[in-house]
């Protein structure tokens, strides 16, 4: 298939009398190439050999045996045991017997073993840590 280009008259062109268009100069624009940082050749990598996983000791503060006092002896027992199960302890004692404030969970209501040990009827759950670091020596 051919398309069949048709063109225009030359005869309507040369009977008007053109003038010259006078053009605005064309702006100048400069181009800035931008400079690219170029890769750096390195030598090649050398393997290393993979490191082996060291387990994690724990804190050995946290795992220091501590005697309790008399009264908080009464509820955790009178045993030497580190301060993480101190507070495990504790949370069983306050789960078991439905201590935790029915509208604000945070909040632990004191019984009458607990109420030496807080100072308080009441106390938040970040407050008992520091309430039971004054019965651990």
């Amino acid at each position: 298939m051919t398309k069949k280009i048709v063109k225009k008259a030359a005869s309507k062109s040369s009977t008007k009398k053109t003038t010259p268009k006078k053009t605005a100069p064309k702006k100048v624009v400069k181009t800035v190439k931008k400079v690219t940082a170029t890769k750096k050749t390195t030598s090649p990598k050398v393997k290393t050999a993979k490191k082996t996983k060291v387990k994690k000791t724990p804190n050995a503060a946290f795992m220091k045996a501590l005697t309790p006092s008399e009264t908080l002896a009464s509820v955790i027992g009178s045993s030497a045991i580190p301060r993480t199960e101190v507070v495990k302890k504790m949370w069983a004692y306050i789960k078991k017997n439905d201590l935790q404030d029915k509208t604000n969970k945070r909040n632990i209501n004191a019984d009458e073993k607990l109420k030496p040990i807080f100072g308080k009827a009441q106390i938040t759950m970040f407050e008992l840590a520091k309430c039971l670091t004054k019965h651990l020596k």
